[in-house]
């Protein structure tokens, strides 16, 4: 079966940058690319204007506002399908495969758990369409989504720039291991040098947890670097993103660490608002 990446799409200005990470994955994973925008439910966001209005009147606004409903969900359909072809456009450009763009209307998160499938990465923006870039917030389905995810997240920044190493935050715990098993068998990290920093103090448990997460990446091929650096999590893998330049963060997403924990709390919100380099995030 071939590997698929879905990626998820929207009006927002990293819509770009989803299509171009996909495109970038997708070839180093062989992987084919599914195409997803979803639209909301129809009449989200109406208030009830006729409740003061004679009994004439309020029918036939209520068959205005129908009829603004009706108008409203053709254009937004219209503007899925061209988010989707624009997409499109963007992956087949770059010479990936699209295997299907689909449109769908729900709540964002359960439509797409239930497509997500046999997806073995979804994608999706930092920010979504009404994002307040003054503010730096997230996108509204960002943090429910990952919490509902089985799926390895891959969650893009504002621009795609080449990728040529990876940041792993890493505990020794069972999520931050299953990570380093996930990155030693998955096509999308061969051949780009592998930071694994423990943020800590340095004991002979936090070296003899690194030495054992080197041995699984060394055994399958890929250069390694460890290091133990003392600080806040957010800080210390902030500043090995400025110096590491062209670079991916990797982390297990859920946990009792001082790392896995802030995947959860206001402290992964600060990393993935203020990181400049994409994250994958991985239960």
């Amino acid at each position: 079966m071939t590997a698929t990446i879905l990626a998820l799409v929207d009006g927002s200005t990293y819509a770009r940058s989803v299509c171009d990470h996909a495109a970038w994955a997708a070839a180093r994973m062989e992987a084919g690319v599914e195409l997803l925008h979803v639209l909301d439910r129809p009449g989200t966001g109406h208030s009830d204007l006729s409740g003061a209005i004679t009994l004439g009147a309020r029918t036939a606004l209520l068959d205005e506002l129908a009829a603004l409903d009706e108008q409203r969900s053709k254009l937004l359909q219209q503007k899925g399908r061209a988010i989707l072809d624009d997409a499109r456009a963007i992956i087949e450009a770059a010479g990936q495969t699209v295997l299907g763009a689909h449109l769908r209307q729900g709540e964002f998160v359960e439509t797409v758990i239930e497509r997500q499938g046999p997806a073995s990465m979804i994608m999706i923006g930092k920010r979504g369409e009404e994002a307040d870039f003054a503010s730096l917030r997230l996108g509204a389905h960002l943090e429910r989504f990952i919490r509902a995810s089985h799926k390895p997240v891959f969650v893009a920044s504002r621009a795609f720039r080449p990728i040529n190493s990876v940041i792993v935050a890493y505990d020794g715990g069972a999520s931050s291991q299953r990570l380093v098993d996930h990155i030693a068998r998955n096509k999308l990290f061969a051949g780009l040098t592998i930071d694994v920093v423990t943020v800590g103090s340095r004991t002979s448990e936090t070296e003899k947890s690194q030495d054992n997460a080197r041995t699984i990446l060394e055994a399958a091929g890929l250069t390694v670097e460890t290091t133990i650096i003392a600080g806040q999590p957010e800080a210390v893998l902030g500043q090995r993103v400025e110096k590491n330049g062209a670079c991916l963060v990797a982390m297990g997403a859920y946990g009792h660490s001082r790392i896995r924990s802030f995947v959860l709390g206001s402290t992964t919100s600060d990393m993935l608002r203020t990181c400049k380099a994409p994250v994958v995030l991985m239960r």
